[in-house]
Parts: structure tokens; C-alpha cells; sequence
């Protein structure tokens, strides 16, 4: 009795979480009279695809998606090298100020990002790279959050392992990356979805480094639908079209690897 209780909580739990989702997808397919008369109704009436027609045939969606999957595929691809060395570098190596750069990382954790946006505008601005990709890459190429995560991954992986490479002649960086960077693998997971989603549902950093519509990114892109730029009236089911298709990316990234994500180390020798 109390399995049957706890499964209709659930799902009914389940319900309200999907519903709005359900709502969002429906209402990409209505008109706007009819999003506007009955905004939650999962039966679109009529049927259309005149929201999608005019986002990809009468608008530069198809240029907001695509710098959007260029920026991203580059900040996923540094921040998984770069927050893997970084990582190494604090739980393996012994260098002088280590405890103070660890500190230094913890403390940036800490500060809000809107905190940090008039300094970012500034640095970009002086080092040439404002309305660039390289002004949307470089600056996001590296997060505190994933470089604590390779970090506390990288020590709970036996030392004993490296010893072993060490003792064959191989280097720091070979141990790093044919020897412990494949035992990773959970982690590197847990940053290619975190990366991927942060990346992908960036605002504020694309807002302060770009302003030619050439360099729109999805976020901006759709939230400059708000203002009505495509047309007239509420626009509900182009926004929630918009919303839609920015949803799809993240979740079948998240859905292919979320089996991996800060599992146990693979191939690690016991101690």
C-alpha cells in the first residue's frame, strides 16, 4: 500500500513537473489567437508550423544557432583540457603557493558572476577581442567550479598508479594524460554536460562581449524576442518554439552520458 502511494506521489510530482514543458511544446504549434485565448491547452487548434516557418525562413535564428553550437563546442572542448590540467596540477604537483592558488579558486566560487561583469567588459575591451569569438571563447574557457571537481577526482585516484608510469620513464605530462586523464572519465563526463549546458544558456557574458548581429548567440537572440522583434502581438508560440529547439542540445548531451556522470574510477589499483 505504501509503494502504490509513494508511486502516485511521484507521479503526480512527475505531472507538474512536465506539464509546463508539455505547455511549451503544444503552444509552438498554435497560432497566435489561439496561444492567447487558451495559453495551457495541450491540443494545439488549428495545427501549425507557421512559428518554426518564420524563426528558420524569415528570421536569423539559423545564425543565432549556429554561433551558439561554435561557442559552445570550443568552451566544452578547453574547459575539459584545461580544467584536466589544472586539476592535476593542484592534487598532484608541489609547487610553492599551491594552498593560496586552491584558496584563490575556492574564493572565486564565491563571487556572484554579475559581480564580475564590468571587470570582464574591461579586460576584453583593452585586449582588442570585444565583439569577436575570441572575446566569447577565452573567457569562458576555464571555470573554478570544474577545475575543483578534477581536482578532488584526481586525488581519490590512487598514487600508486603514477608510480608505477614513473618508474617505466615516463614524464608528468605523459602520466597526466596517457595514464590518469583516461581514469577521469567520470569526471571529464560530469564537465563535458556541465560545460555544455553552461556554455550553451549563456547571457551575460555574450551581452557585455559582442554587439554586431553577426555574433548573436541563442540567449541573446531569444530574448530579443520579448521585445517583439519578429512581429506584432504576443508572439507565444514563436518564443516557445525558440524555446523548444534551445532545449534539445542540452538534453541529449545530458541524456547520453548522465549513466557516467562521478562514477566510481574505472581501473584504479587498490591501496
Amino acid at each position: 500500500m505504501w509503494q502504490i502511494v509513494l508511486y502516485v506521489v511521484l507521479a503526480a510530482l512527475a505531472v507538474v513537473y512536465i506539464y509546463p514543458f508539455l505547455v511549451q511544446v503544444a503552444t509552438s504549434f498554435k497560432t497566435n489567437d489561439a496561444a492567447a485565448v487558451d495559453p495551457v491547452s495541450l491540443i494545439p487548434s488549428p495545427f501549425t508550423w507557421a512559428a518554426y516557418e518564420q524563426l528558420f525562413l524569415r528570421s536569423d535564428f539559423p545564425t543565432w544557432f549556429a554561433n551558439s553550437a561554435i561557442v559552445t563546442i570550443l568552451v566544452t572542448l578547453g574547459r575539459v583540457f584545461f580544467n584536466s590540467l589544472a586539476g592535476y596540477a593542484l592534487a598532484r604537483l608541489r609547487f610553492r603557493g599551491r594552498g593560496i592558488v586552491f584558496a584563490a579558486l575556492v574564493a572565486v566560487m564565491a563571487v556572484p558572476t554579475v559581480v564580475l561583469l564590468i571587470p570582464k567588459f574591461l579586460v576584453i575591451n583593452q585586449l582588442g577581442m570585444y565583439d569577436s569569438y575570441a572575446g566569447m571563447v577565452l573567457p569562458l574557457l576555464v571555470d573554478a567550479a570544474g577545475v575543483f571537481i578534477m581536482k578532488n577526482f584526481f586525488e581519490s585516484i590512487p598514487a600508486s598508479v603514477e608510480e608505477q608510469a614513473r618508474i617505466d620513464g615516463a614524464g608528468t605530462f605523459r602520466i597526466f594524460w596517457s595514464v590518469v586523464l583516461p581514469m577521469a572519465r567520470p569526471a571529464l563526463i560530469t564537465i563535458v554536460i556541465l560545460s555544455f549546458q553552461g556554455s550553451w544558456n549563456e547571457l551575460s557574458h555574450f551581452v557585455i562581449s559582442t554587439q554586431s548581429p553577426e555574433l548573436t548567440t541563442l540567449t541573446k537572440g531569444v530574448a530579443s524576442l520579448a521585445s517583439g522583434q519578429l512581429s506584432q502581438g504576443s508572439q507565444y508560440p514563436i518564443k516557445l518554439a525558440a524555446a523548444a529547439i534551445m532545449t534539445i542540445p542540452v538534453a541529449v548531451v545530458f541524456f547520453i552520458f548522465q549513466r557516467r556522470v562521478m562514477n566510481a574510477s574505472e581501473g584504479a589499483v587498490k591501496e
